[in-house]
This record gives structure tokens, C-alpha cells and sequence, in this order.
């Protein structure tokens, strides 16, 4: 086997252990997703009042304490005025 061969051989092994990390992160993303999907979820039906479970007491506290700060901050800046109650699920939007 040549260098040239040899070379190869190890840009094609580069190549598949990349396209195997892409994977997974893309898998992680999508796990990490999941998972805010249904604890939007959760949040909306404890506030519902359609489940009740005190291990969801605090997350959905710290929640409301946090859409409260966001609420305060848009009202003080005049940008709160109308606009509906950010998404939880969906990060914040970026500056212009």
C-alpha cells in the first residue's frame, strides 16, 4: 500500500468519524428539543390546573418568576405594551 493509499484510507476514516459526530449532535439537538416540547407542555397543563405533581412546583415557579422579569423589562422599555408572552420553547430573538 502507498502513502498515497495510506492517506486516502485515513481522510476516508476522518470522514466517517465526523459524519458520525455530526449525527450525534444533530441527535442530542433533537433530544434536547424533545424534552423542552414536553416540559412546555407539562407547564401549560400545571397551570391548567390538569396535573398537579410537587416535583413540578418548582420548575414551574422559576417559569413564571422569569416570564414576569421579561414582562417588566419589556413594559420599562415600552416594548411590552401588546406583544403576546414570549414562547418559552423558542429562543429569545436576537438583536437588530
Amino acid at each position: 500500500m502507498g502513502l498515497l493509499d495510506k492517506a486516502k484510507q485515513a481522510a476516508e476514516q476522518a470522514a466517517t468519524k465526523a459524519k458520525e459526530g455530526v449525527e450525534d449532535v444533530q441527535t442530542k439537538r433533537e433530544l434536547s428539543q424533545s424534552y423542552g416540547e414536553l416540559g412546555k407542555t407539562a407547564y401549560e397543563l400545571v397551570t391548567n390546573g390538569e396535573i398537579s405533581d410537587p416535583r413540578l412546583d418548582a420548575g414551574v415557579a422559576k417559569i413564571k418568576a422569569l416570564q414576569e422579569k421579561l414582562d417588566a423589562a419589556g413594559a420599562a422599555t415600552g416594548n411590552g405594551a401588546g406583544a403576546a408572552p414570549a414562547d418559552p420553547s423558542k429562543p429569545p430573538a436576537m438583536p437588530t
